[in-house]
């Protein structure tokens, strides 16, 4: 007899590698934004054992996993997990997984791209040319250049680290503030972000969201990094404080910035929108096919590693990996 196939409750966007991964081997249940989600949960709340998130505005808190209860794991696609009470999970024996290291080359390759479009004003370059205005006179040279800058990285994790490869080979002396330093880096450590703020001309803003970084970039570190400054936020929109962040640009007390990542996506400020000295990306970091196809994958991998009573290939740090319950 076969064995029975696990309840699997998807929730988030539909992303069909993930869909048709899970089909193969599970029994799948995805929570529609309708207005039956809710009875529809009830109905298969005692049965489910794992839940797939494919993305925000997904939410798994308390709340939910106490309605599963013979919830195991959590997979979810991205290397943040901000959207998932994590410690909650593990402190009630859930496994939480996401999906690091498949896309750190690609989303180090669009930080790069953030940076050199807001120091060398490529975007404003290929507007101009567009434009017709190219005919009538020069582009104005870029006051901001990679060669007189030091770079420090709010963060050094596995993306921080593929950043700082490509600074060091576009020869860019790169520094970083993290709660401890790393015994595998030479890069100069700073425990205090303000003290690295005042000494460098670029912060790049690579740390996980959640409550022990919301508003991190706030108004004093903007103020230290002064007026030759860039700042690049790859995190998460709720790292930076936006509207200190728009007064610091509106006069002038930073010379610019380049964000991938907002308080309220899609929703960027008008503010932000109206200066052209700022250069904004549709939350870009690993949206390519190959990349993302990755992290799908790895979604999936998690679930069947679970399934077939192994370990999950990439457990969060706050949840331990315990075998599966049958």
């Amino acid at each position: 007899m076969a064995a029975e196939r696990a309840n699997v409750l998807l929730m988030g966007p539909h992303k069909p590698l993930i869909a048709d991964g899970l089909a193969a081997a599970f029994t799948v249940h995805t929570l529609g934004d309708t207005r039956d989600a809710g009875a529809m949960l009830s109905a298969i709340a005692p049965e489910v054992r794992a839940v797939a998130v494919s993305g925000p505005p997904a939410q798994v808190d308390p709340a939910l996993m106490t309605r599963l209860p013979r919830l195991e794991i959590v997979s979810s696609f991205g290397v943040g997990y901000d959207n998932i009470d994590a410690k909650w999970a593990g402190e009630h024996g859930i496994v939480v997984t996401h999906t690091p290291d498949v896309l750190n080359e690609e989303v180090a390759d669009t930080a790069i791209g953030l940076l050199l479009c807001t120091a060398r004003n490529f975007p404003q370059s290929d507007r101009f040319v567009r434009s017709g205005e190219w005919a009538r006179k020069g582009f104005p040279l870029s006051t901001a250049s990679l060669r007189d800058r030091t770079v420090g990285m709010v963060g050094l994790g596995r993306i921080g680290k593929a950043i700082a490869r490509r600074l060091d080979a576009m020869m860019v002396p790169v520094v970083y503030h993290s709660r401890r330093p790393q015994a595998d880096v030479a890069y100069r450590h700073y425990p205090n972000l303000i003290a690295m703020a005042r000494d460098v001309d670029v912060l790049m803003v690579i740390t996980p969201g959640g409550k022990d970084t919301h508003n991190l970039i706030n108004a004093a570190v903007l103020d230290a990094l002064g007026r030759k400054g860039i700042l690049i936020n790859m995190a998460r929109g709720s790292v930076v404080d936006e509207p200190a962040l728009i007064k610091a640009l509106r006069e002038g007390r930073i010379h610019s910035a380049g964000l991938d990542v907002f308080v309220n996506e899609p929703n960027v400020p008008a503010e932000l929108i109206a200066m052209d000295h700022v250069v904004l990306f549709p939350h870009l970091g690993s949206a390519s096919v190959y990349t993302r196809q990755k992290m799908e994958q790895l979604v999936v991998d998690n679930l069947l590693a679970w399934n077939d009573g192994k370990p999950p290939l990439t457990p969060v740090p706050e949840t331990p990996a315990p075998p599966r319950r049958r």
